[in-house]
């Protein structure tokens, strides 16, 4: 038994290279910062107006937490656009195509959380269009 904590304010964020235009993401490792054995965690930063890549999992399932901001998320084959303010959670399964976005003007902060702890195994998509809001 035991238990780990961090802060926010006290983990490290490195960035992630940015597209061609945008500003980089920055991502925390709460993975290691809280000892995690069974899961993986990330603490995200998105600039306004800047994307992850598009890709699917092939055995993570990944639960999505916006923590603040607006999360603009493409789920599916033919991507539906899912708009979550702060506090919305989405579980996206395994082989689910999925991008995280933020088109907004507003810093985006979202906590990520997948399980099993696998590292690779993911297929990296080309990118789609914004479908239009539902």
């Amino acid at each position: 038994m035991g238990y780990h904590w961090v802060s926010a304010e006290d983990v490290a964020y490195d960035e992630r290279p940015p597209k061609e235009g945008e500003q980089p993401r920055r991502a925390a490792d709460l993975t290691t910062a809280v000892e995690l054995q069974q899961s993986r965690a990330r603490l995200w930063r998105y600039p306004p107006h800047s994307t992850g890549r598009r890709h699917q999992d092939h055995a993570q399932e990944e639960v999505f937490v916006v923590v603040s901001g607006t999360l603009t998320m493409l789920l599916g084959d033919a991507p539906e656009r899912v708009d979550l303010g702060p506090g919305s959670v989405v579980a996206v399964e395994p082989m689910t195509p999925l991008q995280i976005r933020n088109e907004s003007d507003e810093e985006l902060v979202v906590f990520v959380y997948g399980a099993p702890p696998v590292h690779d195994g993911a297929d990296m998509l080309d990118d789609v269009d914004l479908p239009p809001r539902g």
